[in-house]
């Protein structure tokens, strides 16, 4: 009787682990939008600069 009690638990317990939350993932695809929102606005303030700066020199 106690082993069954323990597989059963034990099955509930890989159930729960295997299991996705929609918030989880929500979340999880908030975090990965912001991230590639900051990337994006690192490469654009680069690539800007970049143009700035070869037309100085350009300039000169």
């Amino acid at each position: 009787m106690s082993s069954h009690l323990n597989t059963n638990q034990n099955q509930n317990d890989v159930d729960m682990q295997n299991k996705v939350r929609l918030t989880d993932l929500l979340s999880r695809m908030n975090e990965e939008k912001k991230i590639e929102r900051n990337r994006n606005l690192a490469l654009s303030v680069a690539a800007v600069s970049a143009v700035t700066v070869f037309g100085i020199i350009l300039t000169l």
